[in-house]
């Protein structure tokens, strides 16, 4: 049998290759593009939790929390983070040296990646309160590395850390236009980790959520 040669065996090969993956040097779990909430479905999640007082915070500590975990060679979650929400991100190996980020929290603007911390949505010691705490290590290593839900987030050192570990009956962003996108993404993350919501919390996620039924696209 005569085999193929010239620019149509050249095609196939290629095409092989691609198929097999060949080419796949993305590195493992590294977020493109930041995960978004069903806006329309949040009020729906949202009347599914469990309203429940919250728990004690004995035997919490951010160990039992691990992060922040590999993603590629001496880079991790934090770096990917900062690449997925950054403009024009200069890069050290897999390492983010540089960039520009605008903290959705309060509308500023960095170069200096030192200036920028990765906040999670819902915080660790909120969730520890709120059901995390009967979890075993490796399943909330899962919840502080979560790029698949809206978890995590690069934004201004100064609104996490006024943030905290905060609920929305307690803090809200300085930026009102980002409330309706972060009671949605609030929900999404309590609503698939199944964890509970306090009745301050939860009429605070209602509120905003009626703000985003007068056209709020934020």
């Amino acid at each position: 049998m005569r085999t193929r040669s010239g620019p149509r065996a050249a095609v196939a090969a290629l095409t092989a290759a691609l198929a097999l993956g060949v080419v796949g040097c993305v590195p493992q779990d590294e977020p493109t593009t930041p995960p978004s909430s069903d806006g329309g479905n949040a009020a729906e999640q949202l009347s599914q939790l469990t309203v429940a007082t919250a728990g004690s915070m004995k035997g919490y500590s951010r160990e039992r929390f691990p992060h922040w975990r590999d993603t590629g060679k001496n880079c991790d979650v934090r770096d990917s983070i900062l690449q997925r929400d950054g403009k024009d991100v200069k890069l050290s190996g897999c390492n983010v040296v540089g960039g520009r980020w605008e903290s959705v929290y309060d509308g500023r603007s960095f170069s200096d990646p030192s200036d920028v911390d990765i906040d999670h949505m819902v915080p660790l010691a909120n969730a520890w309160r709120s059901g995390a705490d009967e979890w075993d290590n490796a399943k909330r290593g899962d919840f502080a590395n979560d790029t698949t839900r809206p978890q995590l987030f690069a934004v201004s050192a100064t609104s996490n850390r006024a943030k905290g570990d905060q609920d929305p009956s307690q803090w809200k962003p300085a930026n009102r236009s980002y409330w309706c996108k972060y009671a949605q993404d609030w929900v999404t993350v309590k609503h698939y980790w199944r964890l509970t919501v306090t009745t301050a919390e939860k009429a605070a996620l209602t509120d905003m959520l009626e703000g985003c039924s007068v056209g709020s696209d934020s």
